[in-house]
Parts: C-alpha cells; sequence; structure tokens
C-alpha cells in the first residue's frame, strides 16, 4: 500500500465544517432565528475562502487538478459499468462534478438566504422559492456523495471517508 497525502488539513477543515454547519442548519436550527443566519454566513465563508484556495491551495485543493469534463466522466462511467478500479489520488471526474455543484449550490443558498433578509427582498416568493429549492437539491446531492463515496470506497478498496479525516489515501500497488 501507498500513503498519499491528498487532503491538506484546510480542505479537511472545510468540508468538515460544511458538514456539521449545514446540517445543523437543515435539522436543528430554527429556520427564522439568527443563528440559522450566522451559520449560513459561516458556510458563505467558507465556501469563498475555499474557492480562493482553488486557486492558490496545494495540488489536490486546486480546481485545475480536477476539471470536470464529459471524456473524464464517461471514462469513470465506462469503469464503473466494466468493473475496472480506475485509482484517482484527487478527486474522480464524477466526484469533481459533484465538488463544484456543492460549492455552487451553497453559494446559491447563502445568497438567496442572504437577499430574503434585505429591504429590497423581504417577503418576495422567489428568493425563498430559490432558498428552499437549492436546499433541497444540496440535500438530494449530499445524499448521493455520500451514497458514491461508500459505493467508490467497496469497489476500489480505498477508505475514501478515512482519507477526508487523515489526509492520507492508502492507495494499493499498482
Amino acid at each position: 500500500m501507498t500513503h498519499l497525502k491528498v487532503w491538506d488539513p484546510f480542505v479537511r477543515f472545510f468540508h468538515w465544517s460544511v458538514v456539521a454547519l449545514f446540517t445543523a442548519n437543515s435539522l436543528f436550527v430554527d429556520d427564522d432565528g439568527a443563528l440559522h443566519q450566522w451559520f449560513g454566513y459561516a458556510i458563505g465563508a467558507l465556501v469563498l475562502v475555499r474557492i480562493l484556495w482553488g486557486i492558490v491551495g496545494p495540488h489536490y485543493a486546486r480546481f485545475r487538478s480536477f476539471p470536470p469534463s464529459p471524456a473524464g466522466i464517461r471514462g469513470q462511467l465506462t469503469d464503473i459499468a466494466t468493473g475496472r478500479p480506475r485509482i484517482h489520488a484527487g478527486h474522480t471526474p464524477l466526484g469533481a462534478l459533484m465538488i463544484y455543484n456543492l460549492l455552487l449550490t451553497l453559494l446559491v443558498i447563502v445568497i438567496s438566504g442572504y437577499l430574503m433578509t434585505t429591504d429590497a427582498f423581504w417577503g418576495t416568493e422567489w428568493t425563498e422559492g430559490l432558498h428552499e429549492a437549492a436546499v433541497t437539491w444540496a440535500e438530494i446531492s449530499v445524499l448521493a456523495h455520500v451514497a458514491a463515496v461508500l459505493f467508490e470506497s467497496v469497489r476500489i478498496r480505498v477508505n475514501l471517508p478515512r482519507a477526508m479525516v487523515t489526509g492520507y489515501k492508502k492507495l494499493p500497488e499498482r
């Protein structure tokens, strides 16, 4: 087995902080309370820093190390369909697509949530509808993300959740 340092401390902090804050806001915190807003602002700040980190951070954190591409996605789907366990050091093509989806969705949630607190958009149905739709999409995406991580962990025999805790992927010898 090869131990490869993939996820730096900030990427792991970002991941687990967003998990905790989003879960709290979705399941435990009063939607109309100040804590809900502050958790939302914290998620927004984390996403903005993650975007910056995706430009200047270490190799596996940089967006250019995992550009989504139709060819990469087709290749990964073919690998899954044929049972070929191709291992990616960083994000897989489908994983990259999910990362971009979640970052964009979180931005939509934060911006629409903020707009709902402004005088210009207070009480407008479209902002609340957009916010709720984006939260629902995020929840669906999170479930798909967790299912995919578990599926891929079994399929390629690499403990992906552990890697997001420790920062290291244990990769089989090639």
